[in-house]
Formats: C-alpha cells, structure tokens, sequence
C-alpha cells in the first residue's frame, strides 16, 4: 500500500466532511482556517525535515511517490491538510445543540 493509498482514505473522510458542512449552510471560518493551514504546512516542512535528516522516521522507496519538499515526501503533508480542514468542520457539525442562554 501506497502512503497516497492512505491519505486518500483519510481526505475522502475530510471531503464528505466539507460536503456536509455545505450542505447543511454551516460555515467553519475558511479565512482561519487557510492561515492556519498556511502555518501548519510550514512548521510540518521544518519538522519533518528535521525528524527525517536525524534519523527519528523513514519511509520506504516503494511506497512514496518520490516528490519531496527538503527530504520530507509530500505525501506526509496531507495529513496537515486533512486536521486542519476536519477539526473545525467537525466542531461546526456538532457544536453546542443548546441555545444561548444569558445566565
């Protein structure tokens, strides 16, 4: 199995996520959450960089594409994109069911 196997299944999740929002007229804070993936993507390309040139993880030739930013294989990035695009889509999906109240 290919990591882009892998992180197909967990961005299909995210996709029917997103769909759900839309189709339900929720909207999660898309400008938060592109700044936020912005910075994520970032740090994920300086750590994993760091975690791959010292040893910490590796991956197999056979189940990478072979595109890299630095050393890290691009496929480790979906995983970024997937938690930050499903967290807040989940959180606006099954937020608070109770009214405000003004206690």
């Amino acid at each position: 199995m290919t990591y882009w196997l892998l992180n197909a299944v967990f961005l299909a999740l995210v996709a029917a996520l997103v769909i759900a929002v839309v189709v339900r007229r929720r909207s999660p804070q898309w400008r938060a959450i592109a700044i936020t993936m912005g910075i994520l993507l970032v740090m994920t390309a300086v750590f994993d960089n760091v975690m791959i040139s010292v040893g910490l993880v590796g991956y197999s030739a056979d189940a990478i594409s072979g595109a890299f930013i630095g050393v890290a294989p691009l496929e480790d990035f979906a995983y970024a994109v997937a938690a930050v695009v499903a967290l807040p889509c989940l959180w606006t999906l099954l937020g608070s069911r109770r009214k405000d109240s003004h206690a």
